[in-house]
């Protein structure tokens, strides 16, 4: 085994007894079980944890990632992690939080096969589509990656909210706001886009469902 292997079951136990020294039951507190008020919705990339760059602890939020922060209707992982955090865990806020220099928002921007993920990002390229009149005026290619990122988190926010589960939710009279954000990998801030939905009434006629 290499050695960067074995020092990530080294760092765990040292992070574990340093956790003990500072709260004797830190971790029998936490074996209670969860209550945290988030659901994030991220990105895979290796740059960007949740807890991290938030400074917040275990608990706090709860977590899914996938590539370029996707919210696809047929995703039954992404529903499921969904269902569980609003129903179950009955989380306050859900945050889509997309990052720049991502990835597969920049290999959406151009057409080189790269593999199954070629499939996945179609919806990246669909926003690309949806959005090409503004995209087009952005002469800069830096400055229109950094849109496409930004775009594509405010379209996963309102994907979010078509959910039969976050519907359902507010319907219930349940609080819930779902909210855009954007991690800056070069200064290490999040931008908040300010598209918090916080009820159904912004949405399209026909995705404001009746239960």
């Amino acid at each position: 085994m290499d050695k960067f292997y074995k020092s990530l079951l080294e760092n765990n136990k040292t992070w574990a007894k340093a956790k003990i020294a500072q709260q004797e039951d830190y971790f029998t507190k936490q074996a209670e079980g969860q209550r945290p008020p988030v659901l994030w919705i991220g990105c895979a990339d290796s740059r960007v944890p949740a807890t991290e760059i938030t400074s917040t602890g275990l608990g706090d939020i709860f977590v899914h990632r996938n590539i370029a922060n996707m919210v696809i209707s047929t995703d039954v992982n992404l529903l499921s992690v969904m269902d569980y955090a609003i129903n179950a865990l009955q989380v306050k806020h859900v945050i889509v939080c997309g990052h720049h220099g991502c990835g597969g928002v920049q290999a959406a921007m151009g057409n080189q096969h790269i593999g199954l993920i070629d499939n996945w990002i179609r919806h990246i390229k669909d926003v690309g589509r949806q959005h090409k009149a503004e995209l087009d005026e952005i002469t800069d290619p830096q400055k229109k990656f950094d849109r496409l990122v930004e775009l594509n988190v405010k379209e996963q926010v309102r994907n979010a909210a078509r959910t039969t589960i976050v519907q359902q939710a507010w319907q219930n009279g349940q609080e819930l706001h779902v909210h855009g954000w954007v991690y800056g990998i070069g200064d290490g801030l999040i931008r908040d886009l300010n598209i918090s939905l916080s009820d159904a009434s912004s949405l399209d006629t026909l995705d404001q469902l009746q239960f």
